[in-house]
């Protein structure tokens, strides 16, 4: 092969690669319609595979014309591996289960959050911010925080989508935490879940271990009139100012949230809340890890992705270990512990 014909499949192949990231939103723009349109409930329901023309009966497109124009879509959801294919017949990955309103542990909610019309606004502007002295792009381009935003809405359409996405996706987590790490909490009597939002998390851990008197803190707007009972609590306060007495704190994705001040102040107050680690004090963080961006796979990627979205809602970050480990030190931790078990997520225990 000449040295011209290599250079021209080099080029072919490059503009390739282009014009696949330049359009990476028909991807996400196709699921959002195949869960809007029900394919992934009807290929649910059912639970095998259907041709076209059954599958197409039971979606909400009305025009005939309109229904033409399915086998695009459904050709591209394949292709992008959204859906299997046998022959004619199309059924779902596990995956694409994943958008189904009938799993349990769907993340229709996630989807629908990042493809709405407010966040999509925030990443319009993160070329902006970067030039600009706005604390967030968010900020840029609604001229208010995302808590904020959430705060001022009425009805509270987009607050209400993100405490679902949270809750789903702590229900995935959960799921797999009391199963695969349930050696974590033994040996507990009291646990904070801080952040715990409408206490999707604690609520499993309570069920699990009876023996914990678990506490769910977030902010009252988002306690509101939440009730507990048996060996579960609900308490609204600001983990800034004071958060209650336990043997652990539980911290699920709420540090990557805040910069890394923050992060310290936060450590600190938990560090304040639990007793010696000779007498089974530690704080128990979920959050993510993050890997070398130049290895490749779903988890790295998604966790990539996630930080990106930090970034963009809150100038915050993931953080790699050493990160992690400064932020321990700077809050009076001295020693920690990670167990690689959630995914793009790690469990890491932290002890004063």
């Amino acid at each position: 092969m000449s040295t011209s014909e290599n250079t021209s499949i080099e080029l072919l192949h490059a503009q390739a690669q282009i014009w696949n990231y330049i359009f990476n939103f028909i991807s996400s723009s196709a699921i959002k319609c195949a869960l809007q349109l029900g394919i992934p409930d009807v290929l649910y329901k059912h639970d095998k595979p259907m041709c076209l023309s059954d599958l197409s009966a039971e979606l909400s497109v009305v025009n005939s014309l309109k229904v033409t124009f399915l086998p695009i879509l459904m050709r591209f959801l394949v292709q992008s591996g959204f859906l299997n294919q046998h022959e004619d017949l199309y059924f779902l990955t596990p995956a694409s289960r994943l958008l189904a309103k009938n799993e349990s542990f769907n993340v229709r909610s996630l989807l629908l959050l990042n493809h709405g019309s407010v966040m999509s606004k925030a990443w319009t502007q993160l070329s902006d911010w970067f030039q600009n002295d706005s604390p967030t792009p968010f900020h840029t381009a609604h001229g208010k925080s995302l808590w904020d935003y959430i705060g001022e809405e009425k009805p509270s359409v987009l607050g209400d989508i993100l405490n679902d996405a949270l809750a789903s996706d702590s229900r995935l987590n959960t799921n797999v935490l009391i199963t695969e790490c349930k050696h974590v909490f033994e040996g507990l009597t009291s646990l904070v879940d801080v952040g715990g939002g409408t206490g999707t998390v604690s609520i499993a851990i309570a069920k699990a271990f009876p023996n914990i008197k678990c506490t769910v803190l977030d902010l009252p707007n988002v306690i509101g009139d939440l009730k507990g009972s048996g060996n579960l609590d609900f308490i609204g306060g600001d983990m800034l100012d004071k958060i209650p007495h336990a043997n652990a704190i539980l911290l699920k994705c709420v540090l990557h949230n805040w910069n890394d001040e923050d992060c310290v102040k936060i450590l600190k107050k938990c560090k304040e809340s639990i007793p010696s680690r000779k007498k089974g004090g530690k704080v128990i963080i979920i959050d993510t890890i993050l890997e070398d961006p130049k290895h490749n796979n779903e988890f790295i990627r998604a966790q990539h992705n996630m930080d990106m979205l930090m970034m963009v809602l809150f100038a915050a970050k993931e953080r790699i270990e050493k990160e992690w480990e400064k932020l321990f030190i700077e809050a009076g931790f001295i020693e920690y512990k990670i167990i690689p078990a959630l995914g793009l997520r790690s469990l890491i225990e932290i002890y004063p």
